[in-house]
């Protein structure tokens, strides 16, 4: 996925940036633009009709009279001075449908304007583009606009003046930037977000592999940032909008549909209406009650993931019920369900437990007239504000604020927990992995032994629940009790469990972990202590592979300090150690720094001289298999000294060792063959290590007695036993972990297990 924080693209500007025009008066730069007025509506909750703008001039009217409402003439004064800049810096330079540049930030604006932002923000929007376009400075930014505005505008732009070594690279980077500027002030994500809006509304006049990677972009971040912070109204018209460019003719077929059914259930929906009104009137219940038709992409994903015809997707419509109070959302609730009959399992109390956004609502699911599922979903008033606007709707500028809301402290929680990942996170492009972790909203609720409520994504582990609740309980967990049962640290946490973790001051985070985990403050934390606590280990293993490499290419591993100083500053790495750490946890690769080093010495990296037929001659990496977590032996095939082997570079973990016939090696090593390196055993091991093996036993009394008295006899030690048993009873299948010395040693082993009386057959036991 590529990511285009600012939307360069995205906003149709010429491809050479417009150079910043000579400064006129300011009445001779908005006298035209005010001509005609802009046509850009405000968000809609109704995402099948895409707003478009006009093509022609651009006015400031509608934005103004908007702003009036509620802003004070003094701010007001202020958000013009913006404009008129914004619009001078954008004089002559035009959108890709013809419109004046200026037309996209008075838009942007306007969205923002609807979330009743104040004039800060107001201008923020309308100068979001003048940094990154025309070369506007910071400091000047802040002369005319005051700091606050000018940090806004900074964190919306994208980094031009640094070199990245990949496009992906320099994409991640201006994500991280906007999100951690998103961290110190909310405000730069409902800008973004409007502004991202803007940019969906009209993505028409691009070309279709730019709509199709804009809106899959939209798709997989902007959207569920939208649905994390509760902002419920672009969350559905940005998902609606993204699937239309992304799938058109499914989205017009599926339109054209639901345009034909609205005919067919007027009545239905209409029957149910009155229904509804009239029994809680009877009830004595002030409430407000309407029909919603579900967005596009709520039908399609239902029918994607069940398996349904649009036909069988009865529940296009629900129903709202707006009252006045908390308590009547229950009396509400109570009344619905003796007017029709509610659906098994269909009933989610969200009021008692919100979500982590802090939507609140009654959800039920009724069996209406003529048999159709109809859905309810009962708030209040402040509810439903809180539902449609989300952190909007509170707003989060003073983190040091103590009468903050639940949504607010909620948020800010999650704002912090961006701080923590990048503190601990050693890239932008893991930065970016570890927040799309958390921003997909599906969550477990469980609870501490003192009944707090903590809020995971779906999935998670104990190890994410003790990261949750602080790192130093991560880092030193040694096992849990899940409802007063012990549990393994890999289990699935569901929603009402009770979680104790047990903890141990020597105990460190296992990199095993990582396999499993799903939160982004869980995985940033491990791979943050396996970078810092195993780094004399990962050095020594980077500096043997990286002289390797220079070896296939001819180069001497000693390399002149004028040389190292020229690799550092190119790879962004403090110090030799450093390049030689990162090689060594794979997240660079030898062969590729080789290549570097080759160019800096005159030479065409992409044609660097590799002597296949010596590079498997090469000295491979030693494995002793006392190298602490740097190195590590693959569970799936439990190499022992003896056996062929190969290593795997993974990123971030250091090098897996697997047998050299291991099934899921040769798997792996097909999608990804650059990451494995020749490794072979040393000389002086003196340790044990794990291996499996099967054995196909008689059912007789004794035999389990016999056998592990006999592999006690060969000097090994039983780790694990466990039985399966076939369906006539006849055979037993037994397994056993055990630790041998190496190969021979298990290959004794299994020859005196083999004579043992009802032993039928004893083999090693592979993937």
């Amino acid at each position: 996925m590529n990511l285009t924080p600012a939307d360069t693209e995205v906003t149709g500007k010429p491809a050479s940036r417009a150079k910043r025009p000579a400064k006129s008066a300011p009445g001779a730069a908005t006298s035209a633009a005010n001509a005609a007025p802009t046509t850009t509506p405000p968000v809609t909750s109704s995402p099948l009709a895409t707003p478009t703008l006009t093509a022609g001039v651009a006015s400031v009217t509608h934005l103004t009279e908007k702003l009036a409402e509620y802003m004070s003439p003094s701010d007001l004064k202020k958000v013009k001075e913006a404009y008129r800049f914004s619009d001078e810096m954008h004089l002559g330079q035009v959108r890709k449908s013809g419109e004046p540049y200026i037309s996209h930030p008075i838009a942007v604006a306007e969205i923002c304007s609807d979330w009743k932002l104040d004039a800060q923000a107001i201008m923020a929007a309308l100068l979001h583009d003048v940094m990154e376009d025309q070369d506007v400075k910071k400091d000047e930014l802040i002369e005319r606009f005051g700091a606050p505005v000018a940090h806004l505008v900074d964190g919306l732009s994208k980094l031009e003046k640094i070199e990245f070594q990949s496009q992906i690279e320099a994409q991640a980077e201006n994500f991280r930037k906007m999100l951690l500027a998103m961290a110190s002030d909310v405000r730069v994500i409902l800008i973004k977000l409007a502004d991202r809006l803007h940019n969906m509304r009209t993505l028409d006049v691009m070309a279709p592999a730019k709509k199709r990677r804009i809106a899959s972009e939209t798709m997989e971040v902007y959207v569920p940032i939208a649905h994390r912070l509760g902002l419920n109204n672009i969350y559905r018209e940005l998902q609606d909008l993204s699937f239309a460019h992304l799938y058109p003719l499914r989205y017009h077929v599926l339109a054209k549909a639901v345009k034909a059914a609205r005919g067919n259930r007027r009545e239905v929906v209409k029957k149910i209406l009155e229904a509804v009104k009239n029994t809680l009137a009877m009830a004595e219940i002030d409430a407000e009650v309407y029909g919603r038709e579900k967005t596009l992409y709520g039908i399609y994903k239902k029918m994607r993931s069940k398996h349904l015809t649009f036909s069988q997707v009865l529940d296009v419509y629900g129903f709202r019920v707006v009252v006045d109070s908390f308590p009547n959302c229950y009396v509400a609730l109570g009344t619905l369900h003796s007017l029709y009959k509610p659906m098994p399992g269909k009933f989610k109390d969200y009021i008692a437990i919100r979500k982590l956004n802090g939507y609140q609502s009654l959800h039920t699911t009724l069996i209406g007239p003529y048999g159709t599922p109809v859905e309810f979903q009962i708030r209040t008033q402040e509810m439903h504000r809180t539902a449609e606007s989300g952190v909007a709707a509170h707003w989060l500028y003073k983190t040091g604020d103590t009468n903050m809301s639940d949504l607010q402290q909620r948020t800010h929680s999650w704002l912090q927990s961006l701080l923590d990942i990048q503190q601990q996170t050693g890239d932008s492009a893991e930065f970016l992995e570890h927040v799309k972790v958390d921003l997909y909203p599906d969550s477990v609720y469980v609870f501490t032994p003192k009944s707090k409520i903590i809020s995971l994504p779906r999935g998670a582990t104990p190890i994410d629940f003790a990261y949750a609740i602080h790192t130093g309980i991560g880092d030193h967990t040694v096992s849990v009790t899940i409802n007063g049962e012990a549990a393994q640290l890999r289990s699935e946490l569901r929603n009402g469990d009770i979680v104790e973790i047990v903890t141990d001051p020597a105990s460190r985070p296992s990199p095993s972990w990582l396999s499993f985990v799903r939160t982004g403050k869980a995985r940033s934390a491990i791979r943050h202590h396996l970078r810092t606590i195993n780094l004399p280990e990962s050095i020594v293993l980077g500096r043997q592979l990286l002289t390797q490499a220079l070896a296939a290419a001819h180069l001497e591993p000693d390399l002149p300090e004028t040389l190292i100083e020229r690799l550092l500053n190119e790879s962004s790495a403090k110090s030799l150690d450093e390049l030689y750490a990162d090689i060594g946890i794979g997240k660079r690769m030898a062969a590729l720094v080789a290549r570097h080093i080759y160019g800096l010495m005159g030479g065409e990296s992409a044609a660097m001289p590799v002597d296949h037929a010596n590079a498997a001659e090469l000295d491979p990496v030693t494995i002793c298999g006392s190298e602490g977590v740097s190195v590590q032996l693959a569970q799936c095939c439990l190499p022992i000294p003896g056996d062929q082997i190969i290593g795997q570079l993974r990123r971030d973990q250091g090098l897996l060792v697997h047998t050299l016939d291991c099934t899921v090696a040769k798997r792996q090593k097909q999608k990804e063959p650059d990451r494995w390196i020749p490794v072979k055993w040393g000389s002086d091991i003196n340790r044990r290590f794990d291996s499996r093996i099967k054995l196909l036993i008689n059912n007789e009394k004794g035999i389990l007695a016999r056998v592990a008295a006999e592999i006690g006899e060969s000097d090994a030690n039983i780790v694990f036993v466990g039985m399966d048993e076939d369906a006539e009873h006849v055979l037993h299948q037994l397994r056993f972990t055990i630790q041998v010395k190496d190969r021979v040693h298990l290959a004794g082993l299994l020859r005196n297990v083999r004579r043992v009386a009802g032993v039928n057959r004893v083999l090693r036991e592979r993937s």
